[in-house]
């Protein structure tokens, strides 16, 4: 199997020192200061989440090829996995919060329904950087003074918040991150989908693997994600099938195998009926 060479940064989450505690917090200053050569407007791909609020300035954000344009009232929410790049913000000012995925547990449902980038009006803004500013004093206090530290009180600060920053009702957000059966359902599926989406391309693979039936999984996955079990599949190999076409040099046979394609026909019909265009010409459009 070819390897294909990525452009893409891998970033792996290594915590300042002092900021072992599965949650960082710095601002776009801070971004700017430690990056002088500007690699941040390169395509980098986390295994880490990043939050960020801008409170006042403008630039612009690139996520899975959507781009976005940064206000003052921009959140920003950077799963890990995703592929993206901070194109500009020497203007941006406002926290970043970079975390694990275990860090912030029983937030399943948001994670899979929230955007990328939405907008806070003002009010909703000052709250949600007031809440930044209480975390950020914790974890600074933590990083200083060890003894009072408390990972259960960071990972409580963040969770109010993503709650308060959230687009949506509180209640519905807050039934959410909550998490009821349904959730935990589309916690398990989104879980098997992410290790064997080149290997299982049928729904019913998963629902064998996990002890359900289809129609389980199907209304799970509607309930958290917005859609169905086998859309909700579709779109993340075409997903992938995207990252790897535009990130990588591997031919559209490559790509093909990676995904778990045997025939490369099969791989173009696929791509062709949930993007509109070959993948040859995807790649030519977005290489």
């Amino acid at each position: 199997m070819e390897n294909g060479h990525s452009p893409v940064r891998q970033l792996r989450y290594l915590p300042a020192v002092g900021s072992s505690y599965g949650v960082e917090v710095m601002d776009f200053a801070a971004l700017r200061a430690m990056d002088p050569h500007r690699r941040r407007a390169l395509p980098q791909r986390p295994d880490f989440h990043v939050f960020a609020l801008v409170g006042s300035g403008a630039g612009s954000h690139e996520a899975d090829f959507r781009p976005y344009r940064l206000t003052e009232g921009s959140a920003v929410w950077i799963r890990p996995g995703m592929v993206h790049r901070w194109c500009d913000v020497d203007a941006c000012e406002g926290p970043l919060i970079l975390f694990r995925p275990a860090f912030l547990p029983g937030f399943t449902a948001a994670e899979a329904s929230a955007p990328v980038c939405w907008q806070l009006d003002r009010q909703r803004l000052d709250l949600a950087l007031f809440a930044a500013d209480h975390l950020g004093r914790e974890h600074h206090t933590a990083a200083r003074s060890p003894r009072l530290a408390s990972p259960p009180l960071l990972s409580h600060l963040l969770a109010a918040l993503i709650l308060r920053a959230l687009p949506g009702t509180p209640d519905r957000t807050g039934a959410a991150a909550a998490g009821d059966r349904s959730t935990e359902v589309f916690r398990a599926y989104r879980a098997a989908v992410e290790e064997h989406l080149a290997d299982w391309h049928h729904v019913a693979d998963y629902a064998r693997a996990l002890g359900y039936d289809v129609r389980t999984l199907t209304r799970a996955t509607r309930a958290a994600a917005g859609t169905g079990a086998k859309a909700f599949l579709d779109q993340r190999i075409l997903l992938e099938a995207k990252r790897l076409l535009a990130h990588t040099d591997l031919p559209v046979s490559g790509c093909a195998r990676r995904l778990g394609f045997r025939d490369v026909g099969n791989f173009t019909t696929f791509f062709r009926r949930q993007a509109g265009m070959p993948p040859a010409a995807w790649r030519a459009t977005h290489g």
